[in-house]
């Protein structure tokens, strides 16, 4: 589905929106209730990769002498979780694969960490990559090391199966450790559903936990990254464009949280109100000619923000981003091309964007979003500037299926080809 953005304009008279559950919450809370059935979760996020982290999930629940074999399709989140998850389902063999860009994104960390603790994965295929086959194994060993810049993904699927271990685990991770927010949030929901942790200098302890102590419904926070495109559209909107968003917290577990803060550099101000719900207000015009932003915490947002800043005509610089390269598509060479097409100068590295300064946008491109639901939803803002193409629409169901619909809301107008 090819989408055609006229030039629009944000109608503040219907400015209110609903998002469901952060897919990074509901992914690790969907894995929990696996383990622990008793578990109540309450606004869900709806996307392809929360959808596919519940069919694989209900695999365990029909044994089966033949090994399963579950596709995961895109989702990076339920690749490295259910290999953590199946690992430890005594008695049952499954094959995990995906995409054909699931299967260059590499595994091999996990896999040697996990085989390490005693369980059984081979590779079908390529060394280090996707499709997997896992032996579902009792594990006794409790202690394992890893890099700790590699992606938090490893390090959550270690530490959510990491209580029904019986000895429990005690993970070290080597060096500077490069998502912390995340294995926060990771930490976080073990604690609510009373599980023991700890996280000193570099080294997490979970203890052993049968069954959780939990009673009331674990409620998810919207998601963050999907409020990033938001925050994008208000800062390219007129003073006085105001929407709000439903359901966020002012005390998020959420790394991309730290929109509130970045957005202020683009005139964007963000008011919790009482019912959960945010009012984020476009205040005042940038002052800034260039940002400066280390995102190893939020890597998430970097493509919009880079869009946001190009759509300002302002210039930035973006680090700490390598974890990028191994998304859905390589997301720092993908956002080089496009906003080139746009009419940027940009340059990347391994881990970095610059984006220069410029004046002017260029009409009517098509932009290719590379399977990549954050490729389509960064750009599409810049329909407040110019008119915009944005092809293989359909991707943004991956994290944010109402994307489309929600922009008519506020006033977009868009067609599809």
């Amino acid at each position: 589905m090819n989408l055609r953005i006229e030039k629009s304009k944000v109608n503040n008279q219907q400015s209110r929106i609903g998002i469901t559950g952060s897919k990074s919450e509901t992914n690790r809370l969907l894995l929990l209730k696996a383990l622990y059935p008793n578990l109540n979760i309450e606004n869900t996020s709806n996307s392809d990769d929360s959808e596919v982290m519940q069919k694989a999930l209900a695999v365990t629940h029909h044994p089966s002498p033949i090994t399963d074999v579950i596709d995961v399709h895109h989702a990076g989140t339920a690749m490295r979780f259910l290999t953590a998850f199946f690992a430890i389902q005594e008695g049952k063999e499954v094959v995990l694969t995906g995409s054909s860009r699931m299967k260059e994104r590499p595994i091999k960390i996990l896999v040697e960490a996990l085989n390490e603790l005693g369980t059984e994965i081979t590779y079908e295929e390529n060394e280090g990559f996707p499709p997997i086959k896992i032996k579902g194994k009792k594990l006794t060993q409790n202690k394992v090391s890893l890099p700790a810049n590699v992606s938090s993904q490893y390090i959550s699927a270690l530490l959510l199966i990491a209580p029904k271990l019986e000895n429990g685990l005690e993970l070290t991770l080597e060096g500077e450790i490069t998502s912390v927010p995340y294995i926060k949030m990771t930490l976080a929901l073990l604690n609510e559903i009373g599980v023991t942790t700890s996280f000193e200098n570099n080294i997490i302890k979970v203890t052993h936990h049968p069954s959780p102590i939990i009673h009331h419904p674990i409620t998810v926070e919207s998601d963050w990254s999907s409020a990033s495109y938001w925050y994008s559209i208000v800062a390219l909107s007129e003073i006085g464009t105001q929407i709000s968003l439903s359901s966020y917290k002012e005390n998020s577990l959420q790394g991309d949280s730290t929109l509130v803060d970045i957005y202020k550099d683009f005139g964007v101000e963000t008011i919790f109100n009482n019912d959960n719900s945010i009012t984020i207000s476009k205040t005042k015009n940038c002052q800034l000619s260039i940002v400066n932003y280390q995102l190893n915490n939020c890597p998430d947002i970097a493509q919009t923000i880079a869009v946001t800043c190009f759509g300002l005509g302002m210039g930035c610089h973006l680090t700490r981003l390598h974890t990028l390269k191994i998304k859905e598509t390589d997301r720092l060479e993908a956002l080089k091309t496009e906003l080139t097409k746009l009419g940027a100068k940009v340059s990347v590295t391994n881990d970095s964007l610059t984006l220069e300064k410029s004046n002017s946008i260029n009409e009517n491109i098509v932009i290719a979003t590379y399977q990549d639901h954050r490729m389509a939803m960064a750009f599409a803002p810049l329909a407040l500037k110019v008119p915009i193409q944005i092809n293989e629409a359909e991707v943004v169901s991956k994290s944010y299926p109402d994307f489309w619909e929600d922009l008519k809301k506020v006033g977009f107008s868009i067609k599809e080809l």
